[in-house]
């Protein structure tokens, strides 16, 4: 068979993303702070895109000056009259003197209040005399065209940074040139938890100094506040702050020694180790809960972001669910077709009317874009409202097991959509804020056949109760929990068990048992 080129048509589908149906997937994933961020770009490169501040569009509109004056009732005006002809300002004998002036209006022309500064100067430079040697004199009141960007807010103080507050207290140490260098360098390892992540053989080398010198710079830093900083590791740091309020005694230093033990509540090997009594170890142990593990934290800086809910759902007068969105959450943008209008009839560049015209259509996209993301929003909510009103009347124990699918047939849409709508969205019900995905669990099957499949959130509460609820006498294990769990008609695997249990955080049942017992002891 001979290779030769040859023409063919072909008749296929394709789905082409095109630039609007790609802003409009990017909009339903992102939250109200970034949606925000990126309206008010929108703001600054589009010119026929305002924002509306508020609900009345009439508030935009400009008005007449003559809308804003003020009218002054008559009994203010001295030379008004009575008849309502207008006074005759320019009589015979009006007073021109300074003192009658004065006398009239009950002040004095010294007081002068203009906007000009230099006139002020020159009026009070003839009555106030100069101080030639006061420093305070070049000195600018606050007032005037050489103050107008006077900000209060640049004279509040900055929040100090760790950095700052070690290198501050190194400057009072009085170390000498190689050992501040050292220090310096160490300080570029502390991470925000207070800890010098640093190795230390690897600065000696790499400063050509000596090991310890290194390590003696070192001490200088966790000689700081606040107490334990700069320390290596946990248990460093814990003997930093016991030595600080002057508690390391050989017992202490022992148990910090032996965290992993007390991590595992065996406080029969920990006795023996520090050789003190039950009642002088449970004393010790308080006194570790005291420290502070991370003394670094409290000068962090990262910005905090409170969580403002998307979607109100509230109790209506008929008992039934009302759901609406946050209207603090979403921008509200208007198009100037106005604008639009008289720009394109004064100018006649290509240019100008093809950039005017991409504003145009972007304008107009990113209003569609907004407003269809918000009726999303509200139809995947309502439809999880639906599906878990039980938990919303009940609470947790009546969550019901729901996946993407079962939104997305219910509302005609896609699995993809219902995801990127429940991402980083939050709803606001009378039992708190939860995140749109909360109400996503897998299905755990009941014990019966037929019966209603339970949720792994609900499952993972109950574990919790039943553990919330043991006694020092009956301490539950995983096997037990499984058995409880069965007898509640809820068929799950005892790894099931131990993975939700470790997931909470909560220790076994042995760790559990030691605990409980040392608890009732001091009781």
């Amino acid at each position: 068979m001979a290779l030769s080129p040859r023409l063919e048509i072909r008749q296929s589908q394709g789905l082409v993303m095109t630039p609007q149906l790609v802003q409009s997937i990017k909009l339903l994933q992102l939250n109200n702070i970034e949606l925000a961020a990126y309206v008010e770009a929108e703001l600054e490169r589009n010119p026929l895109i305002e924002r509306l501040e508020g609900d009345d569009p009439s508030t935009h509109e400009k008005r007449d000056d003559r809308d804003t004056a003020i009218d002054l009732p008559s009994d203010n005006l001295e030379h008004s009259t009575t008849s309502g002809e207008p006074a005759d300002w320019m009589q015979d004998n009006l007073e021109t003197s300074a003192s009658a002036i004065s006398d009239k209006l009950d002040a004095s022309l010294e007081n002068v209040f203009s906007d000009d500064n230099e006139k002020n100067r020159i009026l009070n430079a003839k009555s106030e005399p100069t101080y030639q040697n006061d420093p305070w004199t070049g000195v600018s009141g606050g007032t005037g065209p050489a103050n107008e960007g006077y900000d209060l807010e640049a004279f509040i103080a900055s929040k100090i940074t760790l950095r700052d507050h070690l290198t501050g207290q190194l400057a009072l140490t009085g170390t000498d040139i190689t050992t501040n260098k050292i220090a310096h360098e160490l300080l570029d390892h502390v991470d925000e938890s207070g800890y010098a992540r640093a190795d230390l053989y690897e600065i000696a080398e790499r400063l050509n100094a000596p090991l310890i010198q290194v390590e003696a710079a070192l001490e200088i830093l966790q000689s700081f506040e606040p107490a334990g900083i700069c320390a290596r590791d946990l248990p460093e740091c814990l003997k930093l702050q016991l030595r600080e309020k002057d508690r390391l005694d050989p017992a202490m230093d022992a148990l910090i020694d032996n965290l992993e033990l007390l991590a595992k509540r065996d406080f029969v090997a920990l006795g023996k180790i520090c050789g003190v009594g039950r009642d002088d170890l449970v004393d010790m142990m308080l006194e570790i809960q005291a420290l502070d593990p991370k003394p670094g934290t409290a000068f962090e800086t990262m910005p905090f972001s409170p969580i403002a809910p998307d979607v109100l759902v509230s109790t209506a007068n008929d008992g039934s669910w009302l759901i609406e969105l946050n209207s603090e959450t979403l921008p509200r943008i208007l198009v100037n077709q106005t604008y639009f209008a008289r720009i394109s009839k004064t100018t006649t560049d290509k240019k100008e009317i093809e950039f005017l015209n991409d504003c145009l259509q972007s304008a107009n996209w990113l209003h569609k874009s907004l407003d269809q993301r918000a009726q999303t929003i509200l139809k995947v909510a309502t439809e999880i409202v639906r599906q878990q009103d039980d938990f919303l009347v009940n609470g947790v124990h009546h969550l019901k097991p729901l996946n993407l699918k079962t939104v997305a047939d219910a509302i005609s849409m896609h699995e993809s959509t219902v995801s990127r709508v429940t991402s980083n969205k939050y709803m606001l019900t009378g039992r708190g804020i939860f995140e749109l995905k909360y109400f996503f669990t897998s299905a755990i099957q009941a014990t019966s056949e037929g019966g209603d499949a339970h949720s792994a959130e609900s499952v993972r509460h109950k574990i919790r109760q039943l553990i919330d609820d043991e006694t020092p006498a009956k301490v539950l294990s995983d096997d037990k929990i499984v058995t409880c769990l069965k007898d509640q008609g809820i068929d799950i695997a005892r790894r099931t068990v131990a993975k939700y249990r470790e997931a909470m955080n909560i220790a076994s049942s042995v760790q559990r048992r030691r605990e409980k017992k040392a608890l009732a002891a001091l009781k």
